[in-house]
């Protein structure tokens, strides 16, 4: 067989079924050591204060070719695994729409949205297992 039968190494456990489980503390399989987890930094001149201090690229400045703003990417995908980004073209339509599919997906019930998980043999479809290993701390 070509790892079509293969399983994940443990069971799933979905966040949302954790979530509404109604926890009073984070299993420890979703807590990173402090050694793992994002720093706070400023990208784009943004106040140490914003308290939300998402990392913020703008693509006109990246598109002019302004070597800082790799460094930038960079070191938000290394710390916090993900950005905003500004100035990039998509018309809000579409940004709407999309936003409102994946409401419309999100708010749809566990068993439901299972239907389209992600597999070991495939690692495409909905869930956050790529790569996960027996015992691995896992992304919400």
């Amino acid at each position: 067989k070509d790892g079509l039968d293969k399983k994940w190494p443990e069971p799933i456990v979905r966040v949302q079924s954790l979530a509404e489980s109604n926890l009073t503390t984070l299993p420890d399989r979703y807590v990173k050591p402090p050694s793992q987890r994002p720093k706070t930094i400023t990208i784009n001149h943004q106040p140490e204060a914003d308290p939300l201090n998402i990392p913020i690229i703008d693509l006109d400045s990246l598109f002019s070719g302004n070597e800082d703003d790799k460094k930038k990417i960079s070191e938000a995908c290394r710390e916090f695994g993900f950005f905003q980004v500004i100035n990039h073209g998509v018309k809000p339509e579409l940004m709407d729409a999309a936003r409102e599919a994946w409401r419309n997906f999100f708010n749809l019930s566990v068993e439901a949205k299972e239907v389209h998980s992600n597999s070991p043999r495939t690692y495409e479809g909905y869930g956050s297992r790529l790569g996960v290993e027996k015992g691995a701390i896992l992304d919400w």
